[in-house]
């Protein structure tokens, strides 16, 4: 499983582009992926994209068994991380 973040030039930004949307993707052929996005949003009309593996596999912090969690997921969010365990 992917998942696309597509980004779009924008000017009001202070980065300068602005996160357009986030499509998660069931296939597993990434090149796949990579012909549909660079076709229908190419950058020279301002766009880009990054694609993610949707889950990675990170270690509980407290039992020390391996779990899927989104990529997405923040730090504080995560039982991977010390900050979950000290709410």
């Amino acid at each position: 499983m992917f998942t696309v973040e597509l980004y779009k030039r924008d000017a009001r930004k202070k980065s300068g582009e602005r996160l357009d949307r986030k499509v998660d993707h069931s296939t597993a052929d990434r090149s796949a992926i990579v012909e549909v996005y660079s076709k229908k949003y190419p950058a020279s009309k301002g766009y880009r994209y990054e694609i993610h593996k949707t889950y990675v596999t990170r270690k509980n912090l407290m039992g020390g068994a391996e779990f899927q969690e989104r990529y997405d997921t923040p730090y504080y969010c995560s039982p991977s991380s010390e900050s979950y365990w000290s709410m």
